[in-house]
């Protein structure tokens, strides 16, 4: 894949592409959850990379791209999408976004109907962090800070807040990749990520009744961070959208079962 650094309204951000638009394919922009990065849509840019211009997105303050050192908001995530576009000459996108992506998905397309064709949002919510949420996310970035990593048995909590049971029993090599990927992330620059879409994080549910692109909402039955319920009334707030639950998967479905979330998301697409 080709990789490059784009001017956004949150920095220098990586990106890497496969395909071309000048191929005629549509583009399809990828964002992942927090703490991971592109990485994550590896298997997604392997099925659609041969006939769709793929863009993996490495969000503000993660992998490649240029560190946080301060809050954001979620228009300013979404006209960083404006902003890789721009740089690609491309005119719109489909676009693929998990938990946090899955929400910057949706601010996306509320602001900007014109710059986007349809759009997976998984594992995602429109709502507000509950009290719980916040005082564990809290406590996350104030222990990881110390140490500048994530290291175990913080891990551990990670890990169980983004698999379920059937990833740890049948899935090794997921279990390793997400704990490589979490013990790697610079939480100087992650945490202002973090307080951003947590504690910080909008009620989008009246933004979203503006969206006017096609929305195929999905939840993971195992996801322990965003229980199916608010995730289909993250659905219910967007008009016209279609939810579905994937069963045998959590909070990271695209990376737990890249098979079944490429058929899904492929039918979405030529629906």
């Amino acid at each position: 894949m080709d990789s490059r650094l784009v001017d956004t309204a949150l920095g220098r951000l990586r990106i890497r592409t496969r395909g071309s638009g000048e191929s005629g394919g549509e583009a399809i922009a990828f964002w992942p959850s927090l703490l991971m990065t592109g990485d994550m849509w590896a298997a997604q840019a392997d099925h659609f990379g041969t006939d769709r211009h793929v863009i993996l997105i490495d969000p503000p303050g993660h992998g490649g791209s240029e560190r946080l050192t301060a809050p954001f908001t979620f228009a300013e995530c979404a006209q960083c999408v404006v902003d890789i576009l721009d740089a690609l000459d491309e005119p719109k996108t489909h676009f693929v976004g998990n938990s946090w992506g899955g929400m910057i998905g949706a601010t996306f397309a509320a602001h900007h109907p014109d710059r986007i064709d349809r759009a997976v949002l998984m594992n995602c919510t429109a709502s507000p962090a509950a009290r719980r949420q916040k005082l564990e996310y809290g406590l996350l970035v104030r222990m990881a800070t110390l140490f500048g990593r994530i290291r175990p048995p913080l891990t551990r909590s990670v890990l169980s807040a983004f698999l379920g049971p059937t990833t740890f029993g049948t899935r090794p090599d997921v279990v390793r990749f997400v704990r490589a990927t979490v013990e790697s992330v610079d939480l100087a620059s992650a945490a202002w990520a973090v307080r951003s879409v947590v504690p910080n994080r909008p009620d989008q549910r009246a933004l979203l009744s503006n969206v006017t692109a096609p929305v195929l909402v999905v939840a993971g039955a195992e996801d322990a961070t965003f229980p199916n319920p608010e995730t289909r009334a993250m659905a219910d707030a967007i008009p016209g959208s279609r939810f579905v639950v994937l069963d045998g998967v959590a909070h990271l479905a695209g990376l737990e079962n890249p098979a079944l979330v490429n058929r899904l998301v492929a039918d979405f697409l030529a629906s």
